[in-house]
């Protein structure tokens, strides 16, 4: 890649940007304002990939900015959708509210005017702790205060030309028999259960009947009744086939990513806008979806969910937004073990944009750079932050479960890992001993040994194992790597990477007297 060819900072979101600034001059759209945004689901737990979602579309927002634009983020809280199902550790309770929109549910934990403003306010305080600013919208107040309804009456005017696009584009028939709008229900407050048949287009109101539905996996029982709403006034929302284009074009958003599992609804929205509201659709990046480490989809119901809440006992911010902005193509798996690589492959990008560790390709070195800022929200950190590494504080924090903080600073003083105590190495103690406390087991990681080195780890399991203490166990192990031809920096780069995962650290001999000599023996000898 030459210089010339570097857009921005060098990144995916640049890039994203780039094409986004391109495609509205070819529509010569005025960019005074280029509002990009994320809708947030308010029916289940938010979970990591949730507040993806809005994570990335804040980063194409701040590369607009770098590229002299004027952006804004709107966060956009779905919360006139129907409950399908009750979230893994919620109680039985919710039963009775299944089919009714979560904006009128009583939130069960008193806490939030609603069960869908309580889940809403999960993710935005996710989005807080990271430093994400935003614009927050709720369906609730964007319906009640008739934001959509010219989209609304010009959709369903033409709900006959889009139930069959419908169909064509996705293979769904129902659009076509039934207009794609649901009111509550004025008798028994639920929402999918209405069938919505009949437009009457000079008073705006819709005819509907309550009927048995599923919804999800379950079965939701309609109460028979008939009625007319006022699609201009009364609670109701538009199908997600067409909602989205709806306010696409009543907030003017430029960019929207989107979910593979959504592919279809996006797909029909992008007519929608186009051909229907004649609105240009946004501009548009699919993402895969995360996976949890069995490759199963991260899903509230499964209650494999990953929160953003539960990660931060862990791990920092900064790691989470490293996990969103190193790529956005292709489905990953996640899991709360990858939290000390990314704490520590944080604190890798942090030198080499400072020029501790020096990058030979520059196109990457660019790339590199650009992440770290960011992950920084584009305010970079005016010097190095003080740091150690989190596997190493994991082991420290096995070690030492009492007075924890005290013993840990002191012993990497001892080290001469640091030379006094840090305010901020103290929190990441704190974190690194909360993952020790709760995950046990240790990931044997994959480590290229030659038959010499072999041989010398062998040799120093058997050593370890043994009763007896060496009087010196640095210079021992030393001795070791030399008799049987292996470079000492080679051997202790090996053993780093066997107990830390890492490539360098303390000095070994304490380190090991510390973790434990039989323990560690036991490790090596799983190497052999």
């Amino acid at each position: 890649m030459s210089e010339q060819s570097i857009i921005g900072k060098g990144t995916w979101i640049d890039k994203l940007a780039h094409e986004l600034l391109e495609r509205e001059k070819t529509l010569g759209r005025n960019t005074d304002l280029l509002r990009v945004e994320s809708g947030l689901g308010a029916s289940g737990v938010p979970h990591i990939g949730s507040l993806g979602d809005a994570v990335r579309a804040y980063g194409v927002k701040l590369a607009l900015e770098n590229f002299g634009y004027k952006s804004e983020l709107i966060a956009y809280s779905d919360d006139l959708d129907g409950l399908r199902k009750i979230p893994e550790g919620f109680p039985d309770s919710l039963k009775e509210h299944l089919g009714k929109s979560v904006s009128a549910i009583p939130d069960p934990f008193d806490c939030h005017d609603s069960y869908g403003m309580h889940m809403s306010s999960l993710l935005l305080e996710g989005l807080d702790k990271l430093g994400i600013k935003y614009d927050f919208r709720r369906a609730k107040d964007t319906y009640e205060k008739g934001l959509l309804k010219e989209q609304i009456h010009t959709i369903l005017e033409n709900s006959k030309k889009i139930g069959e696009k419908i169909s064509e584009l996705t293979g769904q028939e129902k659009f076509q028999q039934y207009l794609p709008y649901f009111p509550v229900c004025t008798n028994c407050d639920k929402i999918y259960t209405t069938e919505s048949f009949e437009y009457i287009s000079d008073e705006k109101k819709i005819k509907y009947r309550c009927k048995d539905a599923t919804i999800g996996s379950q079965n939701i029982n309609g109460c028979g009744h008939e009625a007319e709403a006022d699609v201009t006034k009364d609670l109701g929302k538009l199908a997600w086939k067409v909602e989205f284009a709806a306010r696409w074009q009543a907030f003017d958003i430029r960019f929207e990513a989107y979910g593979k599992d959504i592919m279809d609804s996006v797909k029909v929205n992008d007519w929608v806008a186009d051909e229907i509201l004649k609105f240009p659709h946004p501009h548009h990046v699919k993402y895969e979806m995360f996976l949890d480490k069995g490759g199963k989809k991260i899903s509230k119901s499964l209650g494999n969910v990953v929160t953003s809440q539960t990660w931060l006992k862990y791990g920092s911010p900064k790691s989470i937004l490293l996990l969103l902005y190193k790529r956005i193509s292709g489905a990953r798996e996640l899991g709360f073990e990858d939290i000390p690589s990314l704490m520590d492959e944080y604190n890798e990008l942090e030198n080499i944009f400072f020029g501790k560790i020096k990058i030979e390709n520059p196109a990457k070195e660019t790339k590199m750079k650009g992440l770290y800022e960011y992950v920084n929200l584009l305010n970079t950190p005016k010097t190095l932050t003080p740091y150690v590494s989190y596997r190493l504080l994991i082991e420290l924090s096995r070690i030492f479960k009492e007075k924890r903080t005290d013993l840990v600073m002191k012993k990497l003083i001892d080290y001469g890992v640091l030379k006094n105590s840090e305010p901020q190495i103290e929190d990441l103690i704190t974190m690194a001993g909360n993952y020790a406390d709760d995950f046990d087991l240790q990931e044997k990681v994959d480590v290229q040994i030659d038959d010499a080195t072999k041989k010398a780890l062998g040799e120093l399991a058997d050593l370890l194992g043994a009763d007896d203490e060496p009087d010196d166990l640095q210079n021992t192990i030393y001795q070791i790597a030399k008799k049987n031809n292996v470079q000492p920096k080679d051997f202790f780069k090996i053993l780093y990477q066997i107990i830390l995962s890492t490539n360098r650290g303390p000095k070994i001999g304490p380190f090991i007297l510390d973790i434990g000599r039989k323990k560690v023996s036991q490790t090596l000898a799983s190497y052999l």
